[in-house]
């Protein structure tokens, strides 16, 4: 790509991405939609101006890291252990149920191949945690006890996602189901979630004794960046999402952060909300990057929208997607109004519902019907839940007024 184009791409998105999501929030939505239009608005689907192409997708994913890196660094620990077994709950629910659902419709409904079927189910399984946790940031309750719920349960649902996907591809390419990888990568993503906060803890001591003496400005996010850039990195090797490798990061080096037997790597307050204050002007720059690259990369002109057989197949879908996610969480133990918002928060499928669609189209497992019903299926979960979220705050209050 040549470099006026991509710095006129990256003026068109950070400009549009800021005009749309102050549009979206003086009209009462989260900002996030501005920015999600933005990218339907600008490619494809709509004007064409711009192409998400692989600079720009970069960039989208050193925005999706600082978003979740972010979403660590405000996390309570405690308040999310307090939460595990509701998020494993709803996790585990919200992973079998739509995958259920949507692998009987496509396999027994419309008589698709199984292989389809099973690539339909994946790309309706995983949660969006950047978009859910850019959500519920909007609505002041990612600390909250729903945001707290939502957010282990879309961690999990993310490596769930990916070992999911990792076990499908390796059956499209024909050479079966290999389940020892499939638990190999479970155990590397459980021993990287151990280690990666302790290192983290260790190395943010060290770069605060240095930011003391250091008479150049900049140590913080120079070094606070490259930390999460390798934890991310770190992430990929041990086959979990890159992401996940910043929300260790922030995880670690949250203010409210401890380590278990008594360790005693500690960050100062001061520190921490230093480090705060100097990163986030960085994670604004980069994360509404990430939410364009989203909507840049559904294409709607794929959708043959006088066909009869995508809207059954779309429609069919969109319940089987949504009914999932919201019936798995009323099976927790939670008030009926947290439930609600719980299943909801968990219903966008963003990229990571692209990328199951893009694997299975590219290795020709679906064909173009059920593509374009994916795309639709994906773009509506994507965008609608933060208005029925938005809609059920400003009808029944906070949740302990419920």
């Amino acid at each position: 790509m040549e470099v006026h184009t991509l710095l006129l791409s990256l003026i068109v998105i950070l400009v549009s991405a800021r005009v749309l999501a102050e549009v979206a929030a003086r009209l009462g939505s989260p900002p996030v939609i501005g920015e999600l239009l933005a990218g339907v608005i600008l490619g494809p689907s709509v004007l064409g101006l711009v192409e998400a192409t692989e600079p720009i997708k970069f960039l989208a994913e050193i925005g999706i890291i600082l978003l979740l890196f972010e979403v660590g660094l405000e996390t309570d620990v405690s308040s999310l252990l307090k939460t595990g077994a509701a998020s494993i709950q709803v996790a585990a629910w919200g992973l079998l149920l739509p995958f259920g659902l949507a692998v009987a419709l496509a396999w027994g409904v419309f008589d698709r191949p199984l292989l389809a079927a099973l690539f339909v189910g994946g790309a309706l399984t995983a949660t969006s945690i950047g978009i859910t946790a850019r959500v519920l940031s909007d609505l002041g309750r990612h600390q909250a006890r729903e945001g707290q719920v939502v957010l282990g349960a879309a961690v999990l649902d993310d490596v769930m996602g990916v070992v999911l996907l990792a076990v499908l591809y390796e059956f499209s390419l024909g050479g079966g189901i290999d389940l020892g990888n499939a638990a190999r990568v479970l155990l590397f993503v459980a021993v990287f979630f151990v280690v990666a906060p302790v290192a983290a803890k260790a190395i943010s001591a060290v770069v605060d004794r240095f930011d003391a003496v250091s008479p150049i400005p900049g140590l913080i996010p120079t070094t606070i960046l490259s930390l999460v850039l390798l934890f991310a990195w770190l992430a990929e090797v041990v086959g979990a999402p890159e992401l996940l490798g910043g929300f260790a990061a922030g995880l670690a080096l949250s203010r409210r952060f401890f380590l278990p037997f008594g360790l005693a790597i500690r960050t100062r307050p001061e520190f921490a909300a230093r480090i705060e204050d100097q990163m986030k002007p960085v994670i604004h720059l980069f994360t509404p990057v990430f939410f364009v690259t989203v909507g840049l990369s559904l294409d709607l002109r794929l959708v043959d929208w006088g066909s009869g057989l995508i809207w059954a197949m779309s429609l069919s879908l969109l319940v089987a997607a949504v009914v999932g996610k919201v019936a798995g969480a009323l099976l927790v133990r939670e008030r009926w109004f947290l439930r609600v918002v719980i299943g909801l928060a968990m219903v966008p499928r963003g990229e990571v519902g692209l990328v199951f669609a893009e694997l299975g189209r590219t290795s020709g497992i679906l064909g173009d019907t059920l593509y374009a019903a994916l795309l639709i299926v994906i773009a509506l979960t994507t965008l609608l839940p933060p208005f029925a979220m938005k809609a059920l705050y400003r009808r029944y209050g906070d949740p302990p007024d419920a």
